[in-house]
């Protein structure tokens, strides 16, 4: 405006141009702000990067590190699992081995239960068997005998009377085994 009022009015170029004081005093107060910047403002940065940066690197670090931790424990979990794995396929062989072991051992034992059932069945047939003969032999001789005195009217000699019994028996017994056969 000072220009203005004088009438010096800058035209063309001079438009674009600033008055060299303004210029001189632009480029002081630059420098200046540039050392103050360059002095004050400028470390404090560097060194809030350099710790960002050093915080980063430690974080990259840390991740890496639990990266391969947990890569470790993912590779022992494998290996653990597979080791489980092979453990129960051996207790599942194991278990049917023993379980054919105990089915065997329990057929064995009823083979030899109905064995033993079975041979004490015959010895007590047999036994009863013998009894009834001895008891046939007694009973049929007394009345043989009886029938035999009762028809005859005279006593008959014991000895004599139980030799005829015996062999009586003695045949039914040679013809049971045969009409047995025969059924």
């Amino acid at each position: 405006m000072v220009r203005a009022a004088e009438g010096d009015v800058p035209e063309g170029i001079d438009l674009f141009i600033p008055p060299w004081y303004d210029i001189f005093w632009s480029a002081v107060m630059f420098v200046a702000l540039f050392w103050i910047f360059w002095k004050f403002v400028l470390p404090g940065m560097k060194k809030a990067l350099d710790a960002r940066s050093e915080g980063i690197e430690q974080k990259l670090e840390q991740a890496e590190t639990e990266r391969n931790e947990a890569h470790a424990l993912l590779e022992q979990y494998r290996e653990q699992l597979a080791e489980a794995r092979s453990d129960a396929a051996r207790i599942r062989a194991e278990a049917q081995a023993e379980r054919q072991s105990i089915v065997s051992e329990a057929r064995t034992e009823a083979q030899e239960a109905a064995a033993a059932v079975t041979e004490r069945a015959e010895v007590q047939m047999t036994a009863e068997a013998d009894r009834v003969r001895a008891v046939l032999s007694r009973d049929v001789g007394r009345l043989a005998t009886d029938l035999a005195e009762r028809i005859v009217g005279e006593a008959l000699d014991e000895q004599k009377v139980s030799s005829t019994v015996d062999r009586f028996i003695a045949d039914l017994e040679t013809v049971a085994p045969e009409g047995q056969e025969t059924r």
